[in-house]
């Protein structure tokens, strides 16, 4: 999408940010229910990662970063890699924050730059 105002990038920034607002609505959704249905918050993100990487890699692949090629193993080592970022940081922010829906939010929120950056130079790379 060519625009007089946003260069290719800026574009691309565009997507993943909406994408990434799914995707974080989908995984945080599905934690917080977790938390209310009586999960712990660990076991909750655990799920809610497992079951939001297949959904996150269809709207990266198909909306961010189009015209990259194949990379399912990459994302999928990308995102195991991702989780043990955002288990670190759960742990750490769970002992200045005391509410796991507040502990999840902000341990989210951390990794936003770091997974665009991964995704970006090392799982959809350009054909």
């Amino acid at each position: 999408m060519a625009s007089p105002f946003l260069s290719t990038r800026a574009w691309e920034v565009l997507r993943y940010l909406v994408a990434g607002g799914i995707n974080t609505a989908f995984g945080y959704g599905l934690y917080a229910a977790l938390l209310w249905l009586g999960q712990g918050r660990y076991e909750a993100q655990a799920i809610g990662y497992v079951m939001g990487t297949g959904f996150n890699y269809l709207t990266y692949s198909r909306g961010v970063f189009i015209g990259a090629g194949p990379a399912k193993l990459r994302f999928a080592l990308s995102y195991a890699g991702n989780y043990l970022v955002n288990l670190a940081g759960l742990a750490l922010v769970s002992h200045f924050i005391a509410n796991p829906y507040t502990a999840g939010a902000v341990t989210t929120l951390g990794v936003v730059v770091l997974n665009y950056l991964v995704l970006k130079r090392w799982v959809f790379r350009a054909r």
